[in-house]
């Protein structure tokens, strides 16, 4: 705790230091600010590594993925007073981060066949079972819609329970299992070596 004095009152008043006060207490504060107060401002410190994460695996280019997080702390800042509190401010900042770019991903469209190509060479291939075959991943995750590929990326690569994902999703929770069982059955058919 630290002391600021209040100019209006001439008194003192404990105020929390912001790094030791919760993601919804810090919410609740950044909901009240006008602007971009220092509430929101600890939020963004926070969160920014872990937006720009999933935003990249989501979408697979840097340059797309800085794009889309800052896209994301834009809907933040405006919507910083949608948050109700029934979730944990994680998820709700996660779940923001999905749709956003899920819309990112249908409106520009893939890109370019040669961009693509670039980027699968200086991405990490998964092995097969049988020898000398191996497998893009991004190829694998490709053959999915982008809500199931989403689903698979953030139930493996950012360990979500279903009940998180089911609520970034707006679904039930068993909802979200059958999908990325699904996902995954579908993954090991275009895939599995022909017997």
């Amino acid at each position: 705790m630290f002391w600021l004095t209040d100019p209006r009152t001439q008194c003192e008043h404990p105020v929390s230091k912001l790094t030791e006060q919760s993601d919804e207490t810090l919410a609740a504060e950044a909901a009240r600010e006008g602007s971009d107060g220092p509430a929101f401002v600890e939020l963004l410190g926070r969160y920014r590594e872990r937006v720009w994460r999933i935003c990249y695996r989501l979408l697979g280019h840097a340059d797309d993925a800085q794009d889309a997080a800052q896209e994301v702390f834009v809907r933040l800042f405006t919507g910083r007073n949608k948050f109700d509190g029934r979730s944990k401010y994680s998820t709700w900042v996660h779940g923001v981060a999905v749709r956003t770019c899920l819309m990112l991903r249908r409106s520009r469209g893939r890109r370019q066949r040669h961009e693509a190509a670039a980027a699968r060479n200086s991405q990490t291939l998964v092995e097969s079972p049988e020898p000398g075959l191996s497998l893009d991943l991004d190829q694998m995750l490709d053959q999915l819609d982008e809500e199931d590929r989403a689903l698979v990326i953030l139930k493996y690569c950012e360990s979500y329970s279903y009940e998180e994902l089911a609520e970034m999703f707006g679904l039930s929770a068993a909802a979200c299992k059958m999908r990325v069982s699904r996902a995954k059955e579908k993954i090991q058919r275009e895939f599995s070596p022909e017997v």
